[in-house]
């Protein structure tokens, strides 16, 4: 694997290394400089400004939509281009009919407000992990956790602390084609409630969380064989994760203390566990994470056709991939973390690999291995500006099975509505939603 220097080996805290913040590195802990081609342009601020005459809640522009693509990877010539991509990806190209990566030039679009960049600089200096090595100890939220990393545990608290404002609802449907046939499959339709007290701008640190990473609350609404039904679950710092769960046929909610680390997420059909629900989420502690540096890599990037929903379903989503012509790539340059399952531990993955983009600490590709080292599934997950936060969001994600042959494709608003980023910001979402008597409260509306 093919990495390239900037940003690793730093000491945690101490003046030189925090000096550097917002100078030969982002206010985040990127490198500001492009690289030595031009193929990455230096960081100059990130695109906070939407366009002009847009307004929340209407149909996001793509303030790149005339962009040319530059070219296009596929399996005649993906040989070329292996340097720069993940063994999942070169997999799919390779073997999946009609599978190809369009390349597009690189905006460093993401960019966030002074008062995260104030936070990230404080975090940078005083937050660490616990004696253990995988629990969070100290940190501030609505800031980078950990902009200066150490080691790979740190870099994936940077991603499952990700800022995407005070809290948000998001109205999707997920799709699973059938196998073996041209159908996309029937629409998987969602309510998601997401909110966190460490995503709070005014949050002091993980005492004033009361414990908690972050709650969430999904409510199927169609097909009717499953509206109703719902999942409740509060991420935890230093115990393990609440989780309730309500079948609307039972009438009953029950507590699930197993749902997590690798049981099947409700309604994916064994094509998505629990810890890969947006790339990566719940405890480190039964892997090794080592951090091996930085790759330059195409991944999924400015995604705002794929996540328009002006775009109709039939136009995004395809029997084996999301449309080859919405979803967009560009060159960037990704924080590399190993995973490998620690002795005596278990999970369905005892290998993976994370892609995290150094300018969003987002995982935009994660390849999952089976015991014989052979790559399983292939997730992509590609960021875009939400303006009216200002912070990168993501929202269409794919599981793409190798094994199967199957893909999971997700969080689709296509024919839908935008989700509302502000939500909790402007009093629409509140905490009480994300407790029981919550939980009961929106399966039984």
């Amino acid at each position: 694997m093919a990495l390239v220097s900037g940003g690793f080996a730093q000491a945690a805290g101490g003046e030189v290394d925090v000096a550097r913040l917002g100078k030969e590195l982002t206010p985040v802990g990127a490198d500001r400089a492009g690289n030595k081609d031009g193929s990455i342009p230096a960081w100059t601020g990130g695109d906070m400004k939407a366009p002009q005459g847009w307004r929340v809640g209407a149909p996001r522009p793509d303030p790149y939509g005339n962009d040319k693509r530059q070219f296009s990877i596929d399996a005649t010539n993906v040989d070329r281009y292996k340097d720069k991509l993940a063994a999942g990806q070169i997999e799919m190209i390779k073997t999946v009919p009609g599978y190809r990566m369009d390349i597009y030039p690189t905006h460093r679009s993401c960019g966030y407000p002074d008062f995260f960049y104030d936070r990230t600089r404080k975090n940078a200096a005083n937050a660490k992990l616990a004696d253990n090595g995988y629990e969070i100890a100290e940190a501030i939220g609505a800031a980078v956790p950990f902009p200066l990393p150490r080691n790979g545990a740190e870099v994936i608290w940077n991603h499952k602390l990700n800022w995407k404002g005070e809290g948000f609802v998001a109205h999707f449907a997920s799709y699973i084609p059938p196998k073996g046939g041209d159908s996309i499959g029937e629409a998987i339709v969602q309510d998601e409630f997401e909110m966190s007290p460490m995503w709070s701008p005014s949050n002091k640190g993980l005492a004033d969380a009361r414990g908690i990473e972050y709650q969430l609350l999904n409510v199927y609404t169609a097909p009717p064989s499953i509206a109703g039904d719902a999942t409740l679950a509060q991420y935890n710092f230093a115990k393990p994760n609440d989780v309730w769960l309500y079948f609307a046929s039972q009438r009953r909610v029950r507590r699930a203390p197993t749902y997590q680390y690798d049981a099947p997420v409700l309604n994916t059909e064994n094509l998505e566990v629990v810890d890969q629900y947006f790339q990566f989420n719940g405890p480190l502690d039964r892997y090794n994470w080592k951090l091996l540096g930085k790759k330059e890599l195409y991944v999924p990037y400015n995604t705002y056709q794929l996540n328009s929903p002006s775009q109709k379903v039939a136009d995004v989503v395809k029997p084996k991939f999301f449309s080859r012509d919405l979803t967009r790539y560009e060159l960037h340059r990704t924080w590399v973390v190993e995973a490998t399952l620690k002795e005596g531990m278990r999970h369905t993955f005892p290998k993976r690999m994370f892609y995290i983009d150094e300018d969003s600490w987002t995982i935009l590709v994660a390849d999952m291995f089976d015991a014989q080292g052979k790559v399983w599934r292939t997730a992509e997950m590609g960021p875009y500006m939400a303006w009216e936060i200002p912070a990168c969001v993501s929202g269409a994600n794919s599981s793409f099975d190798h094994v199967s042959g199957r893909v999971l494709l997700d969080r689709v608003i296509g024919g839908g509505k935008d989700t509302d980023w502000l939500a909790a910001r402007e009093g629409r979402l509140k905490a009480a939603t994300f407790e029981p008597d919550g939980l009961r409260r929106a399966t039984t509306r």
